[in-house]
């Protein structure tokens, strides 16, 4: 059977962690683990009625817009004597061995969970394919993950031992990309003790812990504050998207003592830090080490506001998996002028720098928030914020002092990576993608002479706030095949007027929107979009 040409290929979801036994039963007990739980939210319509918002699951989606199916037939999971579904849903039943009822009772590690994660991706192919070998060759599939479920697919695609090696390699090749929803991927860190201990083997609860992560992952050995939050170069990181969940309030397992043991700027169970990865990129023809695409989502780790049951999620992997064009967002600081007090002490600093005289020592930081939506749309598909302790945080050195510290280019901050879809379009009368960058840099704290500054500060103020409207279209007629439109919601509501200064690259197109705020403090800068063709 060939393959869908528009790339809908199979997908194969793997839950995350069930820590007692009784949790393991009720995993078991669902034949979707958990990929068919909705939810409902209420919202606040523009006339102040009350509204409720039904997500109907992540599988009753896929089954509705995109036509997708199970593989349960007759009360079985894909049996020999019928053809597997064209857009098949498969669950990676892994807990099904744990399970005293229908298994052995036996916990398996990780590297087991990998391999029978890699065993079943090759059967689904030899279904699929039968003894083509060129179909076999071009056979991919889509992971999905919640949790630990994207630990065990960085241990298929990244550890060498869980397999025969060459069968390991087909597994590997058939991975087209990789969604993870809440993953640990840097372990789980707890306020009092930090990174949960290896000793906590109960329930291996130790899968947590770095120095057993590097186990099964295949890292070289490391120190314990050392990230093991990398593909390692095992797998491309453009096509491995992390979904980061920044609502700890919501997580109520263990009745919120989960959530307070591990703190503020999580998901109630992983920090934020530790929820993406990172691999080598290649720029400009050399190897960089980046942060694979990801959305900041403000959800929980799981429950009913949980990322996976979301609206939020799923239109984020929707648009991975299925989507037009791929947009990173970066703001390149060009200045940030400080009040004129502080100001006058920093130009004193560099004449006194110059004369090799004793300074007084000055410290700046900044907050970026941003927040993206797609036109049309009632939810946010990437937040960040300061209330919600996501925002971006750079400090005034990083970004202009970047030499006189040590580091190489500036940290300009990397707001977003967005991924466009035509199809998920709300009106399909319009060519372009529209979509909108809320973006707010908020006034920082000084310091001079290590002391809090006070004269002319007020607390919760912005060096710059704004809507900036974006339309991207297609236009084969130039260079890089996109044009993209901009405007400010404080000049022109909700359009799109002037049109980006555009600069073609190979593969890609890069546009520049002016960001500027002449006030003391103020800024200048440019909001830089980078846009590509994704497939």
């Amino acid at each position: 059977m060939a393959q869908d040409k528009d790339r809908r290929y199979p997908i194969i979801y793997v839950r995350g962690y069930a820590g007692s036994q009784s949790e393991v039963e009720e995993t078991v007990a669902d034949p979707y683990n958990g990929f068919n739980v909705g939810s409902t939210k209420i919202r606040q319509a523009w006339t102040g009625e009350i509204n409720r918002h039904y997500f109907e699951s992540p599988l009753v989606r896929l089954m509705k817009e995109y036509e997708y199916s199970d593989v349960y037939s007759d009360g079985r999971e894909m049996p020999l004597d019928r053809p597997v579904p064209e857009r098949p849903i498969i669950i990676c039943r892994y807990y099904d061995i744990t399970s005293k009822d229908v298994g052995a009772g036996a916990r398996e590690e990780i590297e087991q969970q990998a391999r029978g994660l890699a065993e079943l991706i090759l059967n689904l192919r030899d279904r699929i394919c039968g003894s083509d070998a060129a179909a076999k060759s071009q056979f991919r599939v889509y992971l999905i993950a919640h949790s630990m479920g994207g630990l065990i697919c960085r241990a298929m695609l990244q550890n060498d031992n869980v397999l025969d090696l060459a069968r390991l390699k087909e597994a590997r090749a058939a991975v087209d990309k990789v969604v993870t929803y809440g993953t640990p991927h840097n372990g789980i860190d707890l306020r009092l003790i930090g990174n949960v201990p290896g000793f906590f083997t109960r329930n291996n609860a130790d899968n947590f812990n770095r120095q057993r992560m590097r186990e099964y992952l295949g890292l070289p050995p490391g120190r314990d504050e050392e990230s093991v939050a990398t593909l390692n170069g095992m797998f491309d990181p453009q096509r491995f998207f992390t979904i980061v969940g920044t609502n700890q309030r919501d997580y109520e397992v263990g009745g919120g003592a989960v959530r307070a043991a591990v703190g503020p700027m999580s998901d109630g169970l992983v920090r934020i830090a530790n929820a993406t990865v990172s691999g080598p990129w290649k720029v400009n023809g050399k190897e960089e080490m980046r942060h694979s695409p990801r959305a900041f989502v403000h959800r929980a780790h799981s429950g009913h506001y949980g990322m996976v049951n979301s609206e939020e999620g799923f239109q984020n992997v929707a648009r991975f998996l299925f989507g037009d064009a791929l947009v990173h967002g970066v703001l390149e600081v060009a200045s940030i002028s400080l009040p004129p007090k502080i100001d006058r002490i920093y130009q004193e600093n560099k004449e006194k720098e110059t004369r090799g005289e004793k300074i007084r020592p000055i410290r700046a930081s900044y907050h970026f928030e941003v927040i993206v939506r797609v036109r049309g749309a009632l939810w946010d598909l990437h937040r960040r914020t300061v209330a919600e302790g996501s925002a971006v945080f750079r400090t005034f050195d990083q970004l202009l002092r970047h030499q006189e510290i040590g580091l190489v280019e500036p940290r300009h901050p990397h707001l977003f990576s967005a991924f466009l879809s035509r199809k998920a379009r709300v009106n399909t009368n319009r060519q372009g993608l529209g979509f909108t960058v809320d973006l707010g840099i908020l006034v920082p704290q000084y310091e001079v002479d290590n002391r809090l500054w006070f004269d002319d500060h007020y607390e919760g103020g912005y060096l710059f706030r704004d809507k900036i409207n974006l339309e991207a279209v297609p236009d084969d007629k130039i260079d890089g095949g996109w044009r993209l439109k901009y405007g400010f919601d404080s000049r022109t509501p909700n359009r799109a007027t002037m049109e980006a200064e555009a600069t073609p690259g190979d593969g890609f197109v890069t546009f520049r929107v002016p960001v500027k705020q002449s006030s003391k403090p103020g800024i200048d800068a440019h909001l830089v979009l980078t846009a590509r063709a994704w497939e």
